[in-house]
């Protein structure tokens, strides 16, 4: 198991995994007082937590299902990504796609974190590839049920 340092200034508990089997860690928003996002904003919440990221590997920030369901509060560029060598707070851009405002509370756990190895590569330039069942076959090609 990797270990990621992280400065936890949030005033919260560090994300946590909430059940056994769970692959994404709740983040909590770390503002002093209740945050209104009114329909079709965009937001930067901050979270009070800056990490050292092992090499090779990422965070992605993605939305809470509950939030996007209830309240249509999501993640505008999810997933997220956080490189291994940046060491600013993460600020998660939510957006809210509903027809209300929605008010975020101090604390409200609003994204949650996925931890991935990540696989640098090396371009190979080509003339052709090679052949596959499905071929040039875009959005829908493989079937719609």
């Amino acid at each position: 198991m990797e270990k990621v340092k992280v400065i936890n200034r949030s005033g919260h508990p560090l994300p946590a995994y909430e059940t056994t089997q769970a692959v994404g860690l709740d983040v909590r928003a770390a503002t002093a007082e209740p945050l209104t996002i009114g329909p079709l904003q965009r937001v930067m919440v901050p979270t009070g937590l800056y990490f050292q990221i092992p090499e090779g590997y990422e965070i992605q920030v993605r939305p809470r299902s509950g939030l996007a369901a209830k309240y249509g509060i999501t993640v505008i560029n999810s997933p997220g990504t956080i490189d291994p060598d940046y060491r600013g707070e993460l600020k998660v851009l939510l957006v809210n796609l509903s027809n209300e405002p929605f008010v975020m509370q101090p604390g409200e756990r609003v994204a949650q974190l996925v931890f991935a190895r990540c696989e640098r590569l090396v371009w190979e330039e080509a003339v052709v590839l090679d052949e596959t069942q499905r071929g040039a076959g875009g959005f829908g090609s493989t079937g719609m049920k």
